[in-house]
């Protein structure tokens, strides 16, 4: 996708929506199968909105735009960031997820994060699947619309019985101060 066409209507957009930035830089991720745009902005708390909403908001309207001006038959993998928001949410459910999997380590049994949007289970698969320290465990998404969630388990351990009941999502395993409690998923 050409880095100038979104660079310009994502500028068009926030000018329309009054959202004040000051710089847009357009980065092809290489291995991720996605582009991420960064946003500068002297205000990003207006870009944000209330936890992310306001940003999940634009980037689905840029997408929707996007693909109607190239005439695409589905909306562009896009990822919007303000001043690092979203990396920043990114470590935080990697991390979680390693904390999940020090957890299923030590019982043996598997356990569900709590329930995340579309992107953030990406997150979590790619990460696990993709980091040698965890080649011992596998991920699946199971649940339904906004209650659908990431399950962790040991490749080792059989598939589980009908009916056998998934550890709950420990809200302790979170030592207080890293901020999971802020985590917009």
């Amino acid at each position: 996708m050409n880095g100038s066409l979104i660079q310009d209507t994502l500028g068009q957009l926030l000018t329309l929506l009054n959202l004040p930035f000051d710089s847009i830089t357009v980065n092809e991720t290489e291995g991720e199968g996605f582009i991420r745009v960064d946003i500068v902005s002297n205000t990003p708390s207006r870009l944000i909105g209330w936890h992310g909403e306001t940003l999940n908001s634009v980037q689905h309207l840029l997408k929707s735009i996007l693909r109607s001006k190239e005439n695409l038959e589905k909306s562009p993998f896009l990822v919007l960031d303000v001043d690092g928001y979203r990396r920043e949410q990114e470590e935080k459910v990697k991390k979680m997820a390693e904390n999940k999997a020090d957890f299923v380590r030590r019982t043996g049994n598997r356990v569900a994060l709590a329930p995340m949007n579309p992107y953030f289970r990406r997150i979590v698969h790619l990460h696990i699947a993709g980091n040698p320290q965890f080649q011992d465990l596998t991920t699946e998404s199971i649940g339904e619309g906004d209650y659908r969630q990431v399950v962790l388990r040991s490749k080792s351990k059989k598939d589980p019985t009908v009916g056998e009941e998934l550890s709950p999502v420990m809200e302790e395993a979170a030592p207080s101060g890293e901020g999971f409690e802020n985590l917009d998923v």
